[in-house]
């Protein structure tokens, strides 16, 4: 009997031999330690995290590595959607995919963060305008677009390199773009590239972790179905991962020496972002050696369905449009037991949701 591909794998633009698995894992394992991170950053009481001991600075270290996972790994899936039509342009159907889905993830990012409540009073959230993860990411998807409409007339490798270099130039000097003057622009512009009004997630540096994604699924797009690819893959991202962390502060401090630039100076507290970028590879290589584990439903689905996901836990637990959220009454005041306890709870309602009503939209739909 012949098999069909599953929708999902046709979304990937790959046969069922070909899918990766690895990364709707990856991206559900990102969502799900986002989930729990915010929760116990939200609600854990102050007096745990200063006596939580070497447990809870893993624990931080772990949530630190959440969001660079998730920026590289949509830097991926996106780039490695595009590259199946490298050579169309503005044909490419992707394009124009990717450019209304950054334009969604951008507006829903604010959506996000207007208070109905103060809105019906004639007032708006102070912090309407801050840039948070979802207008980053929905930008980064629009200028990776971008670049590609720039070079898709030229060799892909000359696109893979503008990503890399990118990666590079942004977290070389994401400290210079984050301090630098930006008055001459609207607030709701310059937000996107300062943290002096508030906001999270500049596009230096976290658009270099997508482009950082983008690039790598270049890699995986030209050699996925050549003889042993995964175990060079693996090899060659273990040494990356590797050589990032343990090498990249004396390379920026030796090039620093070199050049006798002083923003090559400055850019020499900005190489933990090479080193985080080191730990994301760690953890795709660990996903790679576990890929044939991945492919239990639940997980795949919990992958494809992280906007829903990252929509619903704002809502219960920030507030956000409501401003009745969990924080607002249990901000920093429950005990570790509680905290352990209600984040799975927590973790397990709102992936139960999402994925409840995901399944009645495709009944009802089709």
């Amino acid at each position: 009997m012949e098999q069909k591909n599953d929708p999902a794998d046709i979304l990937m633009g790959k046969t069922n031999s070909e899918r990766l698995y690895f990364i709707d894992a990856l991206r559900a394992w990102a969502i799900l330690m986002m989930l729990q991170g915010h929760f116990v950053s939200a609600l854990l009481v102050n007096s745990y995290r200063e006596e939580g001991g070497p447990v809870y600075y893993a624990w931080a270290y772990l949530r630190g590595v959440t969001a660079p996972v998730f920026f590289t790994v949509s830097g991926f899936i996106f780039t490695y959607l595009l590259l199946g039509n490298y050579g169309m342009g503005w044909s490419n159907p992707r394009v124009k995919k990717g450019i209304r889905r950054g334009g969604l993830l951008i507006v829903i990012g604010y959506i996000l963060q207007i208070k109905f409540g103060l809105l019906w009073k004639g007032s708006i959230n102070p912090s309407f305008d801050i840039v948070h993860v979802l207008q980053c990411l929905g930008l980064s998807m629009i200028l990776i677009v971008v670049l590609y409409l720039m070079t898709y007339r030229l060799n892909r490798y000359i696109f893979q390199t503008l990503l890399g270099s990118i990666t590079i130039f942004l977290f070389l000097f994401s400290g210079a773009i984050n301090q630098g003057e930006y008055n001459f622009l609207p607030i709701g512009i310059s937000n996107y590239l300062t943290r002096e009004n508030g906001s999270v997630f500049t596009m230096a540096p976290w658009f270099g972790f997508a482009t950082a994604g983008a690039c790598i699924s270049g890699f995986f797009h030209s050699n996925l179905t050549k003889q042993g690819f995964y175990q060079k893959a693996l090899l060659i991202i273990l040494s990356m991962g590797l050589l990032l962390i343990y090498q990249s502060y004396e390379f920026i401090k030796d090039l620093g020496n070199l050049v006798d630039i002083e923003v090559f100076h400055g850019a020499l507290e900005k190489s933990y972002l090479f080193a985080r970028l080191g730990v994301v590879l760690l953890v795709f290589a660990i996903f790679i050696c576990l890929r044939n584990f991945f492919r239990h439903e639940i997980v795949l689905k919990i992958g494809q369905n992280t906007l829903a996901i990252y929509i619903l836990h704002s809502i219960l637990l920030y507030g956000s449009v409501t401003g009745y959220g969990l924080s607002r009454y249990y901000h920093h005041s429950l005990s570790l037991s509680q905290v352990v306890l209600g984040s799975v709870f927590f973790v397990t309602v709102i992936c139960a949701l999402v994925l409840m009503v995901s399944k009645k939209a495709k009944q009802f739909f089709g």
